[in-house]
């Protein structure tokens, strides 16, 4: 029992969440900046270079688009991807983009935005990607950065996407 309890303690204080790191409050993404800021208590804790969509300047009307959404979203649930290795799905489109496609007639507003990391892939290293608005409309970091987000980040936390 003593040694349980001894494991217990050495894995709790192992966790950032544990070792003194504040609650995360929300993620900030900020498109013209291609900046991703982990916030706790209104202070920035960490802050990372991204890619965005190919199509970067406004917000994600319908699939196909190659935009990134703008709003505030939650993470709602998280992926280990062979292609795109971790990933943070969030809930985009939420009900204010489903009213804003409909107002505008149009019928498929996209979905499938993640926060995730670069392909692993021999012809395009990782290198390749820094700097290049490159996905489908997601939000991409590279996947040493996107470890720590992975590890740091909980599921249910807001991020905002300002333009």
């Amino acid at each position: 029992m003593k040694l349980l309890a001894l494991l217990l303690s050495v894995c709790l204080l192992a966790s950032p969440v544990w070792a003194g790191q504040p609650p995360i409050d929300r993620v900030l993404i900020n498109k013209a900046e291609r900046r991703l800021q982990i916030i706790s208590e209104g202070r920035v804790l960490h802050e990372y270079r991204i890619s965005l969509g190919r199509q970067p300047v406004g917000p994600k009307r319908q699939q196909g688009d190659q935009r990134t959404p703008e709003g505030i979203y939650t993470i709602d649930w998280r992926h280990e991807s062979p292609q795109y290795n971790l990933s943070l799905h969030l809930d985009y489109p939420n009900l204010k983009d489903r009213m804003a496609s409909y107002e505008a007639g149009i019928e498929d507003p996209g979905g499938m935005i993640m926060i995730h990391g670069t392909p692993i892939n021999e012809e395009y290293p990782e290198w390749y990607f820094k700097g290049l608005d490159w996905t489908n409309g997601c939000i991409a970091l590279g996947n040493a950065e996107m470890r720590e987000l992975w590890e740091l980040v909980p599921d249910g936390t807001i991020v905002e996407i300002t333009p």
